[in-house]
């Protein structure tokens, strides 16, 4: 069975122009994108987001960063999609 695993193509990688070449590099593993949406994180999407760290000292800089500019978020499917992802 195809497992589903979330892609977040951060700001910095968004400004460089490196989302589509990320991407890509999923489908040239036999990856599928079944979602995919271009947007902005507002504070309180990303401190319910990232809430897991909320308590670690990095929160603050983690939620400014994820705010500082346009995010893409995919949904990536495939057999062993998780643990290719998390190489």
């Amino acid at each position: 069975m195809a497992e589903q695993t979330l892609i977040i193509v951060k700001p910095d990688a968004v400004k460089r122009n490196l989302a589509e070449e990320i991407l890509s590099r999923f489908k040239k593993k036999g990856f599928s994108i079944s979602k995919l949406k271009t947007f902005n994180f507002t504070v309180e999407m990303a401190e319910q987001f990232y809430s897991v760290h909320s308590s670690k000292p990095f929160f603050g800089e983690l939620v400014s960063f994820i705010t500082s500019g346009t995010v893409v978020a995919a949904i990536i499917e495939g057999d062993n999609v998780i643990n290719v992802t998390r190489e």
